[in-house]
């Protein structure tokens, strides 16, 4: 089974799987096709987080592809140069790219697919056409004048004949393509010299690393381009930055609830706030789809994602065992009332006195839709992900899951290095990511910006055992949204008795309460959105509680993927969001 956020790619990871390749090689083939026809969800020069349990051992391991921030770049950098938050977009906010190289060591280390093999249909889409979807045209729309006035590199790849594409129009990224090949060749190449399998795709990593792919991405970042500052920057990365660096893989982080052991990525990531939210409501008995459930769901992640801005980043100092324990959530717990909160309260831990950053709150929202002739409207502003005419955007990722049928199980969420990121350097075909931004310049944050150290990610891929088998791979893009979205289908399924596209189906929600991980980090005080199926009576219920509530479309929110295993039987199972008409699920 394979499910991911577009068709061509869970396509193709199901060829991996008809042709005997196993749950890596499937996942890995998938992701670098989405590479290439998500070029505004992700891309090569991105990040990514992975677990992924074996059949033979069933143990969840996390692979962190998360690059941490260059040598050169700290908070004292970013004040020499007048700036005193981290770019939403251009080169400044580049952290080491992670997506590509995670995915070639853990195909080297888990997979029996060659280098070749795994590439051949995302080289073969780059070079031949992959058909643009509505929102990749949207994305294309808006960053247009920017490309043209001021990334010339990037409107050499997605305007073609100096035109925005239309939907359904074949897109091609030659110089991607030629990336891909030359990654291909130096497999082939040492192959042919009589290397294993390992070392002619540890000669692929090299090229990353050390090779032609470093010496472009620093060559470029040594180049003033225009970014959301206002004035052009060069960058911070090197190549020895990217020499030095390299994926690696971790324990994860878990918590039992009902039954299940739920598996995320450590505390540099967001993937915890899932884990607090479920020890929050594990005492709270309000059924998944009623008031009383919706308004616990909210509740419970204002308070995980208080926890996450006081406490959550790539260090050592983390009461992440405190955070996650049974005493703790009982504690937290009393916190939620009847009514909305419209504070921000963070807890502490072992009597740790919280620290937050200086959080902006966004201006007066009106749910009642428009708010004048003219203006956009409210909620549409709020769900909107897109890129402003500077390249800003809050939430832009793609998600994998595979099962296969041994039962190895991966669920992956690469993002980043997205198309209104920052330019496309000509010779390889795509951007640099723009991950530092989550990260901020004040100090004595857990999340302070420091060389070496990972940004905190929002990119948060979920695994589920049951009695020691994994059962369960799922996950969606979205940002902060990402563990609020996840929280709902894992209820819906687990307490509400839904299958997984049932779960995935049901109206969804989320609240834009606690600051976006994204530049300028606004927050909207008090405010959910959710699909108007939910019900006039649902959506009154929750004003009456206090919540700002506005009623976005009846398909709008989520992109939600899953699959699973039954371990008695071996039966498999999948679904994905049909919200887009993008995701798609495939298996048999």
């Amino acid at each position: 089974m394979v499910s991911s956020t577009h068709w061509l790619a869970s396509q193709v990871g199901m060829g991996v799987l008809e042709r005997g390749g196993n749950a890596v090689d499937a996942a890995a083939a998938a992701a670098f096709t989405l590479q290439v026809v998500e070029p505004h969800q992700n891309g090569p020069g991105g990040d990514m987080p992975l677990i992924f349990a074996r059949a033979d051992d069933k143990r969840p391991r996390v692979l962190c592809a998360q690059g941490p921030a260059p040598a050169a770049a700290s908070p004292e950098a970013f004040r020499d140069l007048g700036i005193d938050m981290v770019p939403g977009t251009g080169l400044l906010a580049a952290a080491i790219p992670g997506a590509t190289l995670g995915w070639m060591t853990i195909l080297r280390d888990e997979g029996t697919l060659s280098l070749n093999e795994a590439l051949e249909a995302a080289a073969d889409y780059a070079a031949n056409g992959y058909p643009a979807s509505a929102k990749v045209v949207e994305y294309i729309e808006r960053m247009a004048p920017l490309f043209r006035k001021h990334w010339p590199p990037s409107a050499d790849v997605y305007l073609p004949d100096d035109k925005v594409p239309v939907e359904g129009q074949l897109l091609v990224n030659t110089a991607l393509a030629r990336t891909y090949r030359r990654l291909m060749a130096a497999e082939t190449d040492a192959l042919a010299q009589g290397a294993t399998r390992t070392a002619a795709l540890d000669a692929a990593i090299r090229e990353w690393t050390d090779g032609f792919v470093a010496r472009e991405m620093e060559s470029f970042a040594r180049t003033p381009w225009h970014d959301s500052t206002g004035t052009a920057h060069s960058g911070f990365l090197t190549s020895e930055d990217l020499r030095n660096w390299r994926p690696h893989y971790e324990e994860p982080v878990s918590l039992d609830f009902e039954g299940y052991t739920v598996c995320k990525p450590g505390f540099w990531s967001q993937g915890p706030v899932l884990l607090q939210q479920l020890a929050l409501l594990s005492g709270l008995h309000a059924k998944p789809g009623t008031i009383d459930g919706t308004h616990n769901m909210i509740e419970a992640g204002k308070l995980a994602f208080a926890d996450r801005e006081a406490w959550y980043g790539d260090t050592n100092d983390v009461p992440g065992e405190t955070l996650l324990s049974a005493d703790y959530a009982d504690e937290r717990r009393q916190l939620i009332t009847s009514t909305a909160s419209m504070d921000i309260r963070p807890g502490r831990p072992d009597q740790r006195q919280p620290v937050l950053p200086d959080l902006q709150v966004a201006g007066d929202f009106d749910p009642s839709g428009l708010s004048g002739v003219g203006e956009p409207n409210a909620v549409a502003a709020l769900l909107d992900s897109g890129p402003k005419p500077n390249g800003e955007a809050r939430t832009d990722t793609v998600h994998v899951d595979v099962v296969d049928r041994w039962g190895n199980m991966v669920s992956a969420m690469p993002s980043g290095g997205w198309l209104h990121s920052s330019p496309v350097i000509p010779e390889l075909g795509f951007p640099l990511g723009t991950r530092l931004q989550m990260a901020w310049l004040e100090s004595g944050l857990p999340n302070t910006l420091a060389p070496g150290k990972r940004p905190r990610t929002t990119l948060s891929p979920t695994m589920v055992l049951k009695d020691g088998e994994p059962v369960m791979a799922f996950g969606s893009p979205g940002g902060d949204q990402q563990d609020q979205w996840q929280l709902q289908f894992f209820l819906n399924h687990v307490r509400g008795g839904l299958n997984l596209q049932e779960a995935i189906d049901a109206p969804a929600f989320h609240s834009t309460h606690f600051p976006s991980s994204f530049y300028p980090h606004e927050r909207q005080i008090g405010v959910i959105v959710i699909e108007a199926r939910a019900g006039e009576k649902t959506i009154a219920g929750l004003e009456a509680k206090g919540h700002i509530v506005g009623r976005a479309g009846d398909w709008e929110i989520g992109r939600m993927c899953a699959v699973s295993r039954d371990p008695r039987t071996g039966v498999l199972r999948a679904a994905a969001n049909a919200r887009g008409m993008q995701g798609y699920a495939v298996g048999r």
